[in-house]
């Protein structure tokens, strides 16, 4: 794989994001609570025997429109190592759009999907998607399904007032060593006070080890997190992609099913992650390897990259609570939802983690590491997925 051809891939995995639906809002808007927040706490595995890092989300929405300029403030727990309080800053509104300058250049090559655990590939695969068609408009049926939601919650789109975290008000950063437990509180000029107490801290890191199968299959091994609901894994790979070359990229899933993008690169609840079992989607909390079919490793060449998440549980909290009888009519001021997730990533034709210096095998912690950034948000559409495939710059 040249050079070329390597930055071209992490781009591509950067940059891809497949958005197949969007969760509605179950309540009218006289009858949805006056604030919503949502707060997503991750573990990232470091990549390459690297420590562990953190990541640390949080959204505010609220129907309610600020009194002066918006302003609300999360005051942390002093575990968190990041003072008294972080602002959530409420983002500028652009309207209209940039026009596109430059030469279109028409995309080359092939996308080829391959899905499910095993040393050769399930029938009817691979799906191939010509990047050339797809520009035309030229898509093949059925290719994505809808039974993966994406559980949005807050976002500027569907909230009179918002306000989020990390943001440029704020130079501070979620280490390695923060903790979460305690007493958590929300306080704002554009919503209710909101006041939680989290008994459940970050989850452990995982670690991942990718190895040679039979018949030219990849195993892929990580160690089992005992507050983990269930695991994905995809991985991504490609020969000769740099430059527009036209050269294939292949895209492997863990599902048993044809299933790639959608809610399972973000936070899923337990009880969708528990449907997405049943339905073969999303490997059980037992599960703690998985093959990657030799027809992927064939495609991708020497060096193959991916991921493997771990989703976690959740913590859900309103005011007032909800009612025991469930007939009884329940109109919360305030919901909060704090959600928790592990991800690493592996790479093939690479030595061992233990051998790069980065960890003890029988290790329970990995050494520090600066926080890495959240991954890039695209907008839905296979737009950002050629663009990176291609080289591009992605989303």
């Amino acid at each position: 794989m040249s050079i070329n051809s390597k930055a071209a891939l992490a781009a591509g995995i950067a940059s891809i994001c497949i958005i197949t639906g969007t969760a509605a809002i179950a309540q009218n808007a006289s009858e949805a609570p006056e604030a919503r927040y949502v707060m997503d706490a991750g573990t990232i595995g470091g990549f390459m025997g690297q420590g562990a890092s953190h990541e640390l989300t949080l959204r505010l929405g609220s129907r309610l429109p600020a009194s002066g300029a918006p302003k609300a403030d999360h005051f942390m727990p002093q575990g968190a190592r990041l003072g008294a309080s972080v602002p959530l800053e409420t983002p500028v509104r652009h309207t209209g759009g940039t026009e596109y300058q430059g030469e279109f250049q028409r995309p080359k090559g092939r996308l080829l999907l391959y899905w499910g655990c095993g040393e050769k590939a399930g029938p009817g695969q691979p799906v191939v998607i010509d990047f050339a068609r797809v520009a035309k408009g030229q898509m093949p049926p059925n290719l994505f399904s809808a039974r993966v939601p994406v559980e949005n919650g807050p976002q500027p789109e569907n909230s009179r007032t918002y306000g989020t975290w990390p943001n440029g008000k704020s130079g501070k950063n979620i280490s390695p060593q923060s903790s979460i437990l305690g007493q958590h509180r929300i306080a704002g000029n554009y919503s209710p006070e909101i006041a939680f107490a989290l008994n459940e801290d970050f989850m452990a890191g995982l670690r991942v080890r990718a190895s040679n199968g039979a018949m030219g299959s990849t195993v892929i091994n990580w160690n089992g997190l005992n507050n983990a609901t269930g695991y994905y894994a995809w991985a991504m790979g490609g020969q000769d992609m740099g430059g527009n070359k036209g050269g294939d990229v292949v895209w492997w899933s863990s599902s048993a099913t044809q299933e790639f993008g959608g809610g399972l690169w973000n936070w899923l609840s337990p009880g969708t992650v528990s449907r997405l079992i049943g339905q073969k989607i999303v490997m059980p909390a037992t599960q703690t390897s998985c093959t990657v079919p030799a027809e992927v490793k064939k495609i991708a060449g020497e060096h193959m990259m991916g991921f493997v998440y771990a989703y976690g549980p959740e913590a859900n909290f309103a005011f007032p609570t909800r009612p025991v009888n469930p007939k009884t009519p329940w109109h919360p001021k305030w919901t909060a939802k704090v959600r928790y997730r592990s991800i690493a990533n592996f790479m093939t034709g690479m030595p061992d983690m233990p051998q790069m210096g980065g960890m003890d095998e029988d290790a329970d912690e990995y050494r520090p590491s600066r926080p890495q950034p959240n991954p890039r948000k695209c907008k839905p559409g296979l737009g950002g997925m050629l663009r990176g495939a291609l080289g591009g710059s992605g989303c």
